[in-house]
């Protein structure tokens, strides 16, 4: 086995992995913000308690979160340490500044969060929480930095050793590209976070339904109801279900509009900076105006000849790659004799590239891979919208209807955001391929800056090495996928009372050292 095909592997798996907790943990932070802020303006308890409860969610998503990232910078050192050489340099000053400012504050502000309940005046305390999930996303944010300079490198120069020396840091921190990944990217995470309450709030509301709890009169409007002899199952626990609903279907609006003008920007830029990606996400085999809305065949051929468009829209790529309708866009066979002519036939007979110096480079990515995340991500984000759009007009008379298999579409509808983000990121990163750092084709921009796949990975590591490491991590990561869920689904089913153990009913004497423990845990939000 080829130890660069395996290590491909492991940083997809490792990386994909990673990027599920991410985009909940900008979404989700943010709203639990914007509610905790909500309470402290008008103290009302229906917003303490969605406070508490999608806060519990967002501490276990983070924890993981940090877990599986911690491997990226292992995996960097130990299956390519000649990317982590050449792009050293330059990702040094993002990075840093990612761990030491960024993750140190929104890690040291969090734990202030999380213990500083009813310890803190309320602004304080809330301040807190708004400087950790700011801080998370400063942290996206150079995270970002760095991996758009792989796409689009700037503000470097060679150096005598072959490897790229940044001499402008404002410039790589101010990339155009980094700039619209990193909107598109939080935008995508609004997605997320607003389907997770969508969905969560309306299991709820079913099951409010289904217990009992709240009927609906002749017009349909909602009866709140309430069960005193269910835990935490009164008429303020509608009301947090309720406006977590709704109030998650706005944010997912929010966010595909947002991922929509962002994402535009992006494909244009992909166009300036990295044409066959773009193209190869169309299957354009020649140059031409025209957007493939379905095409069939095996994309894979780097002629084009077995790719069949069955459904296009005259005109609209050009649009798309630059707001001019009908506008030509260069095709896969005129991209691919540019790259030859530019960067070579071959992989560089080069001590760098071991065996796979001389070897033929395939300059057109795996189409069958950008052509379907490009439309299953834009397709799953649409589907989201609409879908959040529906969730406000069944809801206008103030609960769910009772039918379970809606209840269960909603709660499906969780995974769509997660996998479009996935998808877009998988069709950024194959996209990109053969390079892991893409050279700058404008003229007046950084030349000669990238490096192939095939001299980014460690010379001195063996197939059988990286794959114990893959399986290995990939095993750590399922369990660490069965944990997450699981507590997930424990506190999920478990309601507000999971986050709010005050609002169980219990014998509250001060001579009980039981209760007396319950008061004093100043984990009992935390966990």
């Amino acid at each position: 086995m080829d130890p660069l095909d395996i290590a491909r592997w492991q940083f997809g798996i490792t990386t994909v992995y990673h990027f599920l907790m991410v985009p909940l943990t900008l979404g989700l932070g943010m709203t639990v913000a914007i509610l905790q802020t909500r309470w402290v303006r008008t103290g009302d308890e229906r917003f303490l308690r969605m406070t508490k409860f999608w806060g519990k969610l967002y501490l276990i998503n983070f924890i993981l979160g940090v877990a599986t990232g911690l491997v990226q910078e292992f995996q960097f050192g130990m299956a390519w340490s000649e990317y982590s050489r050449f792009v050293g340099d330059v990702f040094g000053a993002p990075l840093a500044l990612e761990g030491l400012l960024a993750f140190f504050a929104e890690s040291t502000f969090l734990g202030v969060w999380i213990f500083g309940w009813g310890r803190l005046r309320k602004g304080l305390h809330l301040m807190a929480l708004w400087i950790a999930v700011i801080g998370s996303w400063v942290s996206a944010y150079f995270i970002i930095v760095a991996n758009s300079w792989m796409q689009h490198p700037v503000g470097v120069e060679m150096g005598a050793d072959g490897r790229p020396v940044m001499t402008d840091i404002w410039a790589v921190l101010t990339n155009n590209t980094a700039l619209a990944a990193y909107t598109h990217t939080l935008f995508g995470s609004l997605i997320v976070g607003g389907m997770f309450l969508l969905g969560i709030s309306w299991y709820h509301l079913w099951r409010r339904r289904h217990d009992g709890i709240d009927t609906v009169d002749a017009n349909g409007f909602v009866v709140v109801g309430s069960a005193p002899s269910v835990t935490g199952r009164d008429e303020k626990d509608h009301g947090v279900w309720f406006t977590s609903l709704r109030f998650g279907a706005v944010v997912a609006i929010v966010g595909f509009l947002g991922t929509g003008l962002t994402g535009h920007w992006q494909g244009q830029l992909m166009y300036e900076q990295q044409p066959m990606k773009m193209a190869s996400a169309e299957a354009a085999c020649h140059t031409g105006s025209s957007f493939s809305i379905l095409s069939i065949g095996d994309p894979g051929t780097t002629d084009c000849e077995d790719v069949v468009t069955l459904i296009e829209v005259p005109g609209l790529l050009g649009f798309l790659g630059t707001n001019e309708w009908g506008a030509e866009m260069p095709g896969i066979s005129d991209l691919e004799v540019q790259y030859v002519d530019q960067y070579g036939e071959t992989i560089p007979d080069d001590a760098l590239y071991g065996e796979h110096a001389g070897a033929e480079v395939q300059y057109v990515p795996p189409m069958w891979v950008t052509y379907w995340a490009f439309r299953l991500m834009i397709g799953l984000g649409g589907i989201v919208a609409f879908a959040a759009v529906v969730a406000l007009w069944l809801t206008r008379k103030g609960t769910v209807p009772a039918s379970k298999g809606i209840m269960r579409l909603a709660l499906v509808g969780i995974i769509a955001p997660f996998a479009g983000n996935i998808a877009g990121w998988i069709f950024t990163e194959i996209g990109r391929q053969p390079f892991t750092v893409a050279p700058n084709p404008d003229p007046s921009g950084v030349d000669g800056v990238f490096i192939f796949t095939a001299a980014a990975v460690s010379p001195g590591v063996t197939a059988g090495e990286l794959l114990f490491s893959v399986i290995s991590l990939t095993a750590i990561y399922g369990v660490l996928a069965v944990v997450e869920i699981g507590l997930l689904t424990k506190y999920v089913r478990g309601g507000v009372v999971s986050a709010m153990p005050e609002l169980a009913p219990h014998d509250d004497d001060p001579d009980d050292p039981t209760d007396r423990e319950r008061r004093d845990d100043v984990l009992a939000f935390a966990y």
